[in-house]
């Protein structure tokens, strides 16, 4: 067993590198890791908007690309990621697009002959692959789901290289449907996710523009609803003109709307500020601005284990800080009734199934009540309870949607909301309690339902790209583990058998070294070992605990715990991570293993 005066001094080391990391209004904003893909996407929308305008940016991006390209010629989507066909294909087209490739011709060459192997490709030494090889290789990666291949495509052909019928390869978008009320998106079966909207109407329209549908019916359809749909358009983009906050996606609408000779319009012109403001100072961009919120919530759950590290005053300033970040309106970009929060306090961030839980469990964590936190705490849980799918689940964004990744029923999402649902029970009017008891009791079915027979639960939010189909089994288990835990506590869960074989997949997933990775065998990981040890503490799984703290503790004592691995997804499995990740989910686990133990 690890010496305790050890343990006490990496928990006090930990506590004090996250309380440092608070900002001057009393929250924690976090740092997304550069990205390439990101990167990428920017230069080529900058390029298209105007190449002479925006030349230095260009440059520095271009040249941070190629000095963080991986030894194998390809590019992953952050500096510590594996390359992927995605992330190179549009790295690739940046230097296309802003006419570099004499610039860096070793560089442009080798991911070339990078992504010409994964396409299968090497026979063919002629550029034929680039139309015959690669647009399949890049469909396949992402199937029936449009949200992420169409938008490659389409900057393949606007950077020229998928040649001069570039454009006739890409599978057109219907655009015109979006000038159809937002009621019956669901109904349409579009076929990208509701995020996506705004790259539905953009990448449709400029895909309509260079290649027009044989179709004359369908083809005057979408002259006929082109202005509409961008006065749609308009009305999604927010203030500072970032799409979800996200450079991809605002990449994507800025560069579409200037290959179709719209540099001008209003949405190009702030989507290309947006992406000018957010460049960092080294040339690159990240996947998104912040998680403020969402990072803000974990920290506050993490320190709860130590209940007098935040005082009466920084409570009550995370507390207005939080209360201040609730939707109190309908969202204009997912109409999302009012009630919930996003992962940003930035104008882009979109009401969602994993912030809102998490800032509700964090409300609870900050102390007493007051009649505003309970007010906005309810209205939370009734969002929660209006989003519940049928199956029992909880999508991310909208409910009934449930044909795509990100608004079908999660796991982690799931498991979170019921601990907010528990949070919050007995405070919920007497006459309604029976409704949130029966979403519960749904909710918990569902789990039940899809645990696998292996014991183990899968995220959607989180994955490993050393583990098969890049999921993260050992995020989602832990979730729920501690969720149901929390529950039999409660009273909620009659029984803890499926809690029982979580944790017991959990332990036998424990590497050698005593850490663990995503599932058994795959590199051990801060963020993973920490989930895993909260999830055991105060479990028949002591031993497993004890080799995990002690994992811990080295890397704490080592200066090693600080590195963040990319464990995240973003949208469309985009890799990012986090660089509060470690030390969060750190501060959490050893706080709750010594809490446990004075208790």
């Amino acid at each position: 067993m690890i010496e305790s005066a050890r343990l006490a001094s990496a928990l006090q080391r930990a506590t004090s590198a996250l309380l440092a990391e608070m900002n001057a209004a009393g929250h924690w904003t976090g740092e997304l890791s550069s990205s390439a893909l990101a990167t990428a996407t920017a230069v080529v929308a900058l390029a298209t908007v105007d190449r002479e305008k925006h030349a230095a940016l260009i440059r520095s991006g271009l040249r941070w690309l190629a000095e963080n390209v991986n030894a194998d010629g390809g590019w992953g989507d952050t500096t510590r990621s594996k390359s992927n066909i995605s992330t190179t294909a549009l790295c690739w087209a940046a230097f296309g697009a802003a006419d570099a490739d004499g610039d860096f011709p070793a560089v442009v060459e080798k991911a070339s002959a990078w992504l010409r192997e994964k396409c299968d490709a090497n026979q063919d030494t002629s550029h034929a692959w680039r139309t015959s090889h690669l647009p399949a290789a890049i469909t396949r990666r992402y199937g029936k789901d449009r949200t992420f291949s169409v938008p490659i495509l389409m900057t393949l052909a606007l950077s020229g290289r998928l040649g001069a019928d570039g454009w006739k390869l890409i599978p057109k978008l219907p655009f015109e449907l979006a000038a159809v009320s937002h009621k019956f998106w669901g109904a349409l079966r579009l076929p990208v996710v509701s995020y996506a909207l705004p790259a539905l109407i953009a990448i449709g329209q400029v895909i309509h523009h260079h290649a027009p549908t044989r179709n004359p019916i369908t083809r005057l359809l979408r002259a006929l609803t082109q202005k509409k749909t961008l006065r749609v358009l308009e009305t999604l983009q927010p203030p500072n003109g970032g799409f979800l906050e996200a450079t991809p996606l605002t990449s994507f609408v800025t560069m579409s709307l200037a290959a179709m000779g719209l540099a001008s319009h209003v949405v190009a012109k702030n989507g290309a500020e947006f992406l000018a403001a957010s460049a960092r100072a080294d040339g690159s961009w990240p996947i998104d601005t912040n998680l403020a919120t969402w990072a803000t919530t974990l920290a506050i759950k993490a320190l709860a284990h130590q209940p007098t590290t935040l005082s009466k005053e920084q409570c009550a300033t995370l507390r207005a800080w939080l209360l201040g970040q609730q939707w109190n309106v309908e969202h204009p970009y997912t109409h999302a009734a009012p009630g919930a929060w996003a992962w940003t306090d930035l104008p882009g961030g979109v009401p969602d199934a994993d912030d809102t839980p998490g800032v509700l469990i964090a409300l609870r964590k900050l102390g007493p009540l007051d009649a505003d936190t309970h007010r906005a705490g309810l209205a939370g849980v009734r969002w929660l309870m209006d989003l519940q799918n049928g199956d029992g689940g909880i999508p991310t964004f909208c409910r009934g949607w449930g044909a795509l990744p990100f608004d079908r029923s999660s796991q982690d999402l799931t498991a979170h909301t019921l601990r907010a649902w528990d949070a919050w029970r007995a405070d919920f009017d007497p006459r309604e309690r029976p409704r949130l008891v029966r979403a519960m009791s749904r909710g918990l079915a569902y789990l039940i339902r899809t645990q696998r027979e292996d014991g183990a639960w899968v995220p959607l939010w989180f994955g490993n790209e050393h583990a098969s189909d890049d999921e993260n089994p050992l995020y989602g288990t832990a979730h729920v583990v501690i969720a149901l835990r929390e529950l039999a506590e409660s009273g909620m869960l009659p029984a803890l058998g499926p809690a029982t074989h979580g944790a017991g997949w959990i332990a036998a997933s424990q590497n050698d070294d005593g850490g663990w990775g995503g599932v058994r065998g795959v590199p051990s990981s801060v963020e993973e070992t920490a989930l895993a040890v909260e999830a055991l503490a105060g479990t028949s799984h002591g031993a497993s605990v004890e080799r995990g703290v002690a994992w811990l503790v080295g890397r704490v004592e080592s200066g090693a715990w600080c590195e963040p691995s990319p464990i995240g997804f973003y949208f469309a499995k985009l890799w990012y991570h986090e660089r509060l990740y470690p030390l969060i989910w750190t501060v959490g686990a050893l706080g709750k293993v010594i809490h446990n133990a004075q208790r």
